[in-house]
């Protein structure tokens, strides 16, 4: 079964990354430094939002183990 709220953070996260981030992590460390790479250079952004939900979540849509 594919979790609404992931598919959301999902989208959030190639949309506009730092808000992704946020919805996974909250004001962090990790926000910041999304924020910056979205600002400089937009794929970075994308690229480590995904990650960040993607290790959070421990194997992506469906929440199992990788």
């Amino acid at each position: 079964m594919v979790n609404a709220n992931l598919i959301i953070k999902y989208i959030c996260a190639v949309l506009l990354p730092p808000v992704g981030v946020f919805l996974e992590k909250g004001l962090g460390t990790e926000f910041w430094l999304d924020l910056l790479l979205t600002l400089l250079v937009f794929i970075p952004g994308i690229i480590y939002a995904v990650y960040i939900i993607f290790n959070a979540n421990r194997g992506g849509l469906t929440g199992g183990a990788v």
